[in-house]
């Protein structure tokens, strides 16, 4: 069976199409920058194959019914493709950001469900209406074809009220569903399947702390195979630490900006998303830069890395306290894979916690799922590279059977 995974962000489209009877994955690519004046499309068929080989163009895509449509073309082009045509595509899987209260697990897509996934935009604004045009475009494309919306709420949904619920008037939550919706669920609940398996552990029986940690950072908390608490909230913007986003911060923080500099509710949304975390210290959000300006003395960048720490370190000992006795901490995504400076400084100083890191297992980048504990650590440290687009296509193939 032959799944084709479609991902869409605000302004960029991933996509991969599967072969779930081989496991090969028979094309990946990512469209960027839809709706700039020039965006990029790169492509790779087959890789890690022999037969792999490479696109990569600039064009423009004004939107991403554009981007959607040069996409297909591609992927069953004469010279660029790997199908000979759409028909041969057994079914799609969505990445839908907000499934809100009416969409809490992966789905089969009809008119009613689509019509949930737009009236969850407000939750979502920036992603929802981009994960709808792909599915919208998608259906056009592949008239009969069963298509699922796979969420990154779904593995948050176990969350108990006590977890979930803001300390606000409730008939805000009736009236406007405001609460704890957490997202990245599909990587969190990726690699949690991943940890205990390496752990020889059915999944209903690990507890976990599990560390997505790329531009944007989550956390969960899991307990015997189940979601019990994350760092995101309402919206990606709550929790640790991020490339460009604040994180947690004194609410009040608002209406003193508002006053003392006239800035916007648009101006202030704007510096927490985009302005903030990493970037918002010492000017950089790419980790990589930042521990090269550190190394030659930059305050701000050294700064910078202290707090990202310091602030994972903090949910590490919180979850810790709710999960009960823990198996393993899971760091996976772009920081979490391949940095090793950063895993080594969460795990420091929590040997009273029973972690404890080898600094030898740990060294460099980790491009399959490896264990960097120490032989005493009485908690494992696993490093688990996420696959977000095979979680989708699994999850796409269980709606299906």
């Amino acid at each position: 069976m032959k799944i084709f995974v479609v991902n869409s962000g605000s302004s960029s489209l991933k996509y991969q199409l599967l072969d779930m009877e081989s496991g090969a994955v028979m094309a990946t690519g990512l469209v960027e920058r839809i709706g700039d004046a020039m965006g990029k499309v790169s492509q790779k068929n087959w890789p890690g194959e022999a037969r792999e080989s490479e696109v990569d163009r600039e064009m423009s895509f004004p939107n991403h019914n554009a981007a959607m449509h040069t996409v297909v073309d591609l992927v069953t082009g004469k010279d660029t493709g790997v199908i000979a045509s759409t028909s041969e595509i057994d079914a799609i899987g969505h990445r839908v950001v907000q499934g809100g209260e009416t969409l809490f697990k992966s789905t089969l897509i009809d008119d009613d469900v689509v019509e949930k996934i737009r009236a969850n935009c407000p939750l979502s604004p920036l992603h929802n209406p981009a994960n709808l045009v792909g599915i919208e475009v998608a259906r056009e494309l592949f008239a009969g074809v069963p298509q699922v919306a796979v969420f990154d709420t779904e593995f948050h949904q176990t969350m108990p009220p006590e977890a979930f619920m803001y300390p606000i008037p409730y008939k805000l939550y009736e009236d406007l569903k405001i609460r704890r919706y957490g997202f990245h669920g599909t990587s969190h609940r990726y690699v949690t399947e991943q940890a205990a398996s390496l752990l020889g552990k059915a999944a209903d029986k690990v507890n976990l702390v599990t560390l997505h940690l790329g531009n944007g950072c989550s956390m969960a908390a899991v307990r015997q195979g189940k979601c019990i608490d994350t760092s995101m909230g309402l919206t990606p913007l709550a929790g640790v630490m991020m490339g460009t986003r604040s994180g947690d911060i004194d609410p009040a923080i608002i209406p003193f900006l508002m006053k003392e500099k006239d800035l916007s509710m648009a101006q202030i949304d704007d510096i927490l998303n985009k302005q903030s975390g990493l970037k918002g210290i010492c000017g950089m959000n790419d980790m990589r830069d930042i521990h090269g300006a550190a190394g030659k003395g930059d305050r701000k960048a050294a700064l910078a890395v202290d707090m990202f720490v310091y602030r994972i370190k903090k949910y590490i000992g919180a979850y810790y306290a709710v999960t009960g006795p823990l198996d393993a901490l899971v760091f996976t995504a772009g920081i979490g894979e391949n940095d090793d400076i950063v895993r080594g400084r969460v795990c420091a100083g929590l040997e009273h916690l029973g972690i404890a890191i080898d600094p030898a297992r740990n060294a460099g980048r980790k491009k399959v799922a490896t264990a960097v504990h120490a032989d005493d650590s009485k908690v494992a440290i696993l490093v688990i590279p996420t696959n977000e687009e095979l979680a989708i296509a699994r999850a796409t193939l269980s709606v299906l059977n």
